[in-house]
């Protein structure tokens, strides 16, 4: 057995962390250390290094260099306290609360999320055109074989209290973006979804050809938590945020 000890700050990093107004981030220091350059056009964007090189696949898999910009990818603090102020100023507060987030309360803080926009002339950094259809909709089809999701949909507002934003895309890894995808859910209503499957009582079964995955949820404690993972599989555990882990094994 491989024995993880879990710490009560550790909820706060990992691939599912869930960044909002209500659930801001708590450790920039723990994305600032894993980030790295990436697109052929400028290495001003920086993502987190996983993030970075699935993207890259990602956009190298659909031949998409040339046709899809980079437009925004990590900012730290103060960049995003710039983007929101001047935002304000030029747009003014009811355009700025439905398209930027607060400063701490940005995906893009983590280095987890890209703003992405099709090849043009002008390009709106707050708001790129970015379709459903052409080379952004075969982007789409294959996103979440690579962990990125549609963060911001048309019919979660209400949930995310963010208005739709088809160019914003994050990195929540896989399987995870898959069931997302696949049962419609955003990442505030998975973070709910996986709650119901306990660590050592029961876990979420995805099967994926031959291959077994299962995800289950450990509530953070006040103290550290000690946990066992058989000696024969891979697994990762993420923090979300709020109050606990999720824990993914591959059999």
């Amino acid at each position: 057995m491989t024995v993880l000890t879990l710490q009560q700050a550790d909820i706060h990093k990992g691939y599912q962390i869930l960044v909002n107004r209500e659930h801001p981030i708590q450790n920039n220091a723990y994305f600032t250390r894993k980030l790295l350059p990436i697109g052929i056009e400028s290495s001003r964007i920086q993502l987190e290094k996983n993030t970075a090189n699935l993207l890259n696949q990602l956009l190298n898999s659909i031949s998409a260099k040339e046709k899809i910009v980079l437009v925004s990818g990590y900012r730290n603090q103060k960049e995003q306290e710039e983007i929101y102020q001047s935002s304000l100023l030029e747009n003014g507060k009811r355009f700025t609360e439905k398209y930027v987030a607060l400063p701490n309360c940005s995906e893009h803080q983590t280095g987890l999320a890209i703003d992405l926009g099709e090849r043009a002339e002008n390009i709106d950094f707050i708001r790129p055109h970015f379709s459903y259809s052409g080379i952004a909709g075969k982007f789409r089809r294959e996103a979440a074989k690579f962990g990125f999701i549609e963060r911001y949909g048309l019919d979660k507002e209400a949930v995310t209290g963010i208005s739709h934003e088809p160019w914003h895309f994050r990195y929540v890894g896989y399987p995870h973006a898959q069931i997302m995808q696949e049962q419609q859910l955003c990442l505030e209503e998975y973070i709910a979804f996986i709650k119901d499957f306990t660590f050592g009582v029961k876990h979420y079964h995805y099967l994926k050809g031959n291959q077994k995955i299962e995800i289950s949820f450990l509530k953070a404690e006040s103290h550290p938590i000690t946990i066992d993972i058989p000696d024969n599989c891979f697994y990762q555990v993420s923090g979300n945020n709020v109050d606990g882990f999720i824990i993914t094994t591959w059999g």
